[in-house]
């Protein structure tokens, strides 16, 4: 369980469902041209959870010194499983994960599709060793990872089929995934500066240099009130213009999205406690779950 608990084994069910939602959610049932078969796709959760579960390893072994004074129930590097055992996992994942993509790219005859992997590998290495403590650039990336893993499901699935004839229907779906994956980073990145805001002790002991610390933790709960917007105005924008005929859609982006960011706006505004800020850290998650899972609008409500 230790081991799980350091890969962040709930984080990576939610990548492999979101990867498996474009897949059998939104491409399959439109009938769209598509370059993976079960056994494909199944290989691509295997290559993005294993990198991104080394990425979590690395980031723990990196930030021993803030959890401990953040959340020190929860660490579990050098307690539960000892550092040099964690780096051993690092590689081990590290190597899976890209071995399996430089497989699965040849298999799609796009040998140079495994640069993604070994691209985001080094990036969650920087971003742990060194980024992390730069203000907003880490969080940045980070959140451009996230959505990543969403992108890379249509890089495999769509690109390598793209012919002429069907160049355009590609195109609208690779779009549509675009679209999910710039929801997935803007939900993210308000995620990570609540955590900013929740981790400020530790990150400040650690020398860390976040946007809390740089600007403030009432400016940053301001900052991130009004960030909070964004996302908002554009989910609001979206259902209105494309979803206004689907009255089962609409309540469902009212209730679990909309109404729920309007939530946490509410209560950023007004949260003074490390636990009203874990709150708030928690529904953006809970936010970025349910809108992942509206992919499953477009088999069952939209199609029917």
């Amino acid at each position: 369980m230790n081991y799980l608990n350091l890969i962040r084994w709930k984080n990576l069910v939610m990548i492999a469902i979101v990867q498996l939602l474009i897949k059998y959610a939104l491409l399959e049932p439109f009938g769209v041209q598509t370059a993976l078969d079960a056994f494909g796709i199944t290989l691509l959760i295997l290559a993005t959870i294993c990198i991104a579960a080394a990425g979590n390893i690395i980031n723990d072994i990196y930030d021993i010194e803030t959890d401990l004074v953040n959340k020190p129930y929860k660490v579990i590097i050098d307690k539960s499983v000892s550092e040099k055992a964690a780096y051993n996992w690092f590689i081990g994942l590290n190597l899976v994960g890209v071995s399996v993509g430089v497989y699965l790219s040849n298999t799609v005859g796009k040998a140079p599709f495994f640069s993604i992997f070994v691209v985001i590998s080094i990036l969650l290495y920087v971003y742990a060793s060194y980024l992390k403590r730069t203000l907003l650039v880490g969080n940045i990336v980070i959140s451009v990872l996230v959505a990543l893993s969403l992108i890379v499901v249509g890089v495999f699935e769509l690109i390598p089929m793209m012919t002429p004839t069907n160049q355009q229907t590609q195109v609208v779906f690779f779009k549509v995934i675009l679209d999910y994956a710039l929801f997935a980073f803007s939900i993210n990145l308000l995620r990570e500066i609540a955590k900013d805001i929740e981790d400020i002790d530790g990150d400040y002991k650690a020398k860390m240099h976040t946007l809390p610390i740089a600007i403030g933790r009432e400016r940053a709960k301001h900052v991130l009130t009004a960030l909070n917007f964004f996302p908002l105005i554009g989910i609001i924008f979206y259902v209105v213009s494309d979803l206004y005929k689907q009255p089962i859609a609409v309540g469902y982006f009212l209730l679990f999205i909309i109404g729920p960011l309007i939530y946490t706006s509410i209560k950023t505004f007004s949260t003074s406690t490390k636990k009203d800020m874990h709150h708030i850290s928690n529904m953006y998650k809970w936010i970025m779950l349910f809108g992942m899972l509206s992919l499953l609008l477009y088999k069952y409500v939209i199609l029917g």
